[in-house]
């Protein structure tokens, strides 16, 4: 090999490395894209989407880093969140899987959910009937009750629900009828806006209170979005399937 090919290759090599690094840098220090497997977050969210999530939102824990080196404890340049965000977060049953959820109740909240209701220290979240909505679960599509819900800080969402009566998980949980959580000091308490097919912080066995350390970042708008409901080999129905209306949408 000539000395100018040899050249060549290392000036190759270090650029990708180079754009290695950088990418690293903008996904621990400012934007890193998900997506959306799962229906717990719909209506706000779809199965399909795919989004940017701001990892500055709220300070760098370790999980801000590739596979969430224990490095340090706590959040450098931590802030509270926002009641109403939608934030991805680890799992805390395990540190490792990625969950996205919005925001309910913040340290020293007292949150519970009677008759379907969400309350938030004591006050009903006041929610607004809007037209019933097809919801998209995965391999059913079925027709559900739609809301405009209205958190304590005057954040609106909306929230899709089946029933109010009672919706048994386990032996001891209703999650329409539940006990009262008090988040305690360094945790949140979320929840899934399709509040009826959602694991989420009422389920204390399974998610539970969210530490602030397992926060990731804000979510912040949908990038891309495709309803992948026909076979692969169709190639010809690629285009009638992406969602081109939710391109660049933010999420609120």
């Amino acid at each position: 090999m000539s000395k100018r090919s040899s050249g060549t290759m290392l000036e190759n090599i270090k650029t990708v490395l180079y754009a290695g690094l950088i990418a690293i840098g903008i996904r621990t220090i400012a934007f890193e894209p998900f997506n959306i497997p799962s229906a717990s977050m719909v209506p706000t969210l779809l199965i399909g989407d795919y989004l940017f999530v701001s990892k500055y939102s709220y300070g760098y824990s370790i999980h801000s880093l590739p596979l969430s080196p224990p490095l340090f404890h706590g959040r450098i340049f931590g802030r509270l969140p926002d009641r109403g965000d939608v934030a991805v977060f680890k799992l805390p049953k395990d540190n490792s899987t990625d969950f996205i959820k919005r925001i309910i109740g913040l340290p020293g909240d007292r949150i519970q959910v009677r008759g379907g209701l969400l309350y938030i220290n004591g006050t009903e979240a006041p929610r607004k009937a809007l037209p019933d909505f097809l919801a998209d679960e995965g391999e059913v599509r079925t027709m559900a009750r739609h809301y405009q819900e209205t958190l304590p800080n005057g954040r609106v969402h909306e929230i899709l629900k089946k029933t109010d009566g009672p919706l048994i998980l386990g032996p001891d949980l209703d999650m329409n009828n539940t006990i009262e959580y008090r988040v305690p000091e360094g945790y949140v308490f979320c929840m899934g806006d399709n509040r009826d097919n959602s694991e989420d912080s009422r389920v204390l066995s399974e998610v539970g209170f969210v530490p602030l350390e397992n926060l990731v970042g804000r979510a912040e708008f949908v990038f891309f979005s495709i309803d992948a409901s026909a076979p692969m080999w169709e190639f010809w129905q690629w285009p009638l399937e992406i969602r081109w209306s939710r391109l660049f949408m933010g999420i609120h």
